[in-house]
C-alpha cells in the first residue's frame, strides 16, 4: 500500500488551482454551509446559458457522433475553424494543421508531451494558467517562469524573458487574453515577442481560448498573423465565449514555418491518435458556433452583464483600503494586490483560506498561478452583481480587522 501511494504522487507537479483550498471548500460544502465559488470560470454555473442554436445542433447531431472521427476531428469542424483563421489572417494554415481536443487543456499537455525531452525548458509567463507549468513538467520539461508587469498593465517584460533563454529553451508560451489578470497584449508586445522568439528559433506557443471575450472597444490579434516565418501554434475553443465549458470544445492550430518541424509534427498526430479523438457530439457544434452570431458581444459591451460586472469589481476592489487591482481587458477575472506588510501576510494560501471559513467565499490565491510573492488573488466576476456586492462587503469587513498569525 506504501508503494502506490508513492508512485501516484507526481514528482514537481502541482495544479494548486484546484488544490488543498477548493478541497476543503468541498468539505465544507457536503456540511452543509453554502460556499460562493468565485474560484471558477465556468460560465454555467453563474446562470450564463449556451446560445439555442448551438442546443439545436447538439441535439440534431447524436445519431451522426455515435462512431469515432479522425483523430484530428470531423471535417466540418476542422473547416470551420480553417475558415475563421483566414478570417484572422493566420498564415499557412491547412486542414491538416488543425486538431479538436477535449478542451484546450488535453491539447496544452498533449502538446507538451509531444515536444519536449528531458530537461528541455519552456518560458510560461508568471501568473500563469497553471495548467502549463504543469503540462511542462508533466512532459519532463523545466518550466521557466518570466515576469508579467503588474505596472505596466500585466504586459510581458520582454528583458526578463529575454534574461531566461538558454540553450535548452525550446518555446515560450504566452496566454492572451490573460489568465488570471484579464490583461490583452497590444501588437507592439506581440511584435516585440516574436522578434524574441525568431532570435532565438522558439516555437511560440499562444493560448487564445478568450480571444472573442474582449471589452473597452478593443481588438484582440492574434499573434499567429505576425509570425508567418515561425511555428506558431494557437489554442482556441467555445468553452468561455458560448458558455459550453462542460462540453469540452477545444482546438489547436499549427501555423507558420512547418518545414522544421516534420518529427514534432509526426509525434502530435500519434498522440492525437493514441487517444483516437475528442468527444465528437461537441465538434458538430464548431461550425455553428463560429459561423453564426456571437451572442457573447453583447455582454461585454456597456450595459452587458460581463461588462458592467467587471465595471463594479475594479472600483469596489480598488475602494477597499490595502487592495489594488489592474483593470481587466478582457475575459472575466481580476488579480487584485494585497498590501502583504499592513496585513502581515507571509501564505497567500492561508488568506483565502482564512476568507473561506470566515465568508464562505473561495477565491483562488496568487500562488495557484505560479506568482512568487503571497500578495495576490484571483476573483471571477462572472456571479450576478447582488453576490459581487456581497464579496465586496464581506471582503472590506474581513480585512478592517485581518492579520495574519
Amino acid at each position: 500500500m506504501k508503494e502506490f501511494e508513492k508512485s501516484t504522487k507526481l514528482e514537481g507537479v502541482s495544479y494548486d488551482v484546484r488544490g488543498p483550498v477548493l478541497e476543503e471548500a468541498d468539505r465544507m460544502s457536503e456540511e452543509g454551509i453554502n460556499i460562493l465559488k468565485l474560484n471558477t470560470g465556468n460560465p454555467a454555473t453563474f446562470g450564463f446559458d449556451a446560445p439555442n442554436e448551438i442546443i439545436r445542433d447538439l441535439i440534431m447531431n447524436v445519431r451522426n457522433s455515435e462512431g469515432y472521427s479522425d483523430s484530428r476531428g470531423i471535417f466540418s469542424a476542422r473547416k470551420a475553424i480553417q475558415q475563421y483563421c483566414q478570417l484572422k489572417n493566420f498564415p499557412n494554415v491547412e486542414i491538416k494543421d488543425i486538431f479538436t481536443g477535449n478542451g484546450v487543456s488535453e491539447l496544452i499537455t498533449l502538446s507538451m508531451q509531444g515536444l519536449l525531452d528531458n530537461g528541455d525548458e519552456v518560458l510560461v509567463p508568471m501568473p500563469d494558467y497553471p495548467l502549463w507549468t504543469a503540462s511542462v513538467s508533466l512532459a519532463g520539461g523545466t518550466p521557466v517562469h518570466y515576469i508579467c508587469d503588474e505596472q505596466a498593465e500585466w504586459y510581458p517584460d520582454i528583458e526578463d524573458m529575454r534574461k531566461k533563454i538558454t540553450p535548452r529553451t525550446k518555446a515560450l508560451v504566452i496566454i492572451n487574453p490573460n489568465n488570471p489578470t484579464g490583461a490583452l497584449y497590444p501588437e507592439e508586445v506581440l511584435k516585440d515577442i516574436v522578434r524574441l522568439a525568431r532570435e532565438h528559433n522558439l516555437i511560440v506557443y499562444s493560448d487564445e481560448i478568450y480571444d472573442r471575450l474582449v471589452m473597452d472597444g478593443l481588438t484582440h490579434i492574434p499573434i499567429a498573423t505576425l509570425a508567418p516565418d515561425l511555428l506558431v501554434v494557437t489554442f482556441g475553443g467555445l468553452s468561455k465565449s458560448h458558455r459550453v465549458a462542460g462540453f469540452r470544445c477545444g482546438w489547436m492550430i499549427l501555423s507558420g514555418e512547418k518545414k522544421h518541424a516534420k518529427g514534432y509534427i509526426e509525434g502530435l498526430n500519434m498522440l492525437a491518435s493514441m487517444r483516437l479523438c475528442s468527444n465528437v457530439l461537441s465538434q458538430q457544434i464548431i461550425q455553428t458556433a463560429l459561423g453564426g452570431v456571437q451572442s457573447v458581444d453583447q455582454l461585454l459591451l456597456p450595459g452587458g452583464r460581463i461588462y458592467e460586472q467587471r465595471e463594479y469589481v475594479y472600483q469596489a476592489l480598488n475602494s477597499i483600503p490595502g487592495i489594488s487591482a489592474v483593470k481587466p481587458k478582457a475575459a472575466f477575472y481580476i488579480f487584485p494586490k494585497i498590501d502583504s506588510q499592513r496585513f502581515n501576510i507571509k501564505d497567500d494560501e492561508q488568506f483565502v483560506l482564512d476568507f473561506l471559513h470566515e465568508h464562505h467565499i473561495l477565491l483562488v490565491h496568487g500562488g495557484g498561478f505560479n506568482w512568487k510573492e503571497p500578495d495576490h488573488f484571483r476573483l471571477v466576476y462572472l456571479p450576478k452583481l447582488d453576490d459581487l456586492k456581497m464579496t465586496m462587503e464581506k471582503m472590506a469587513k474581513f480585512l478592517s480587522t485581518y492579520k495574519q498569525k
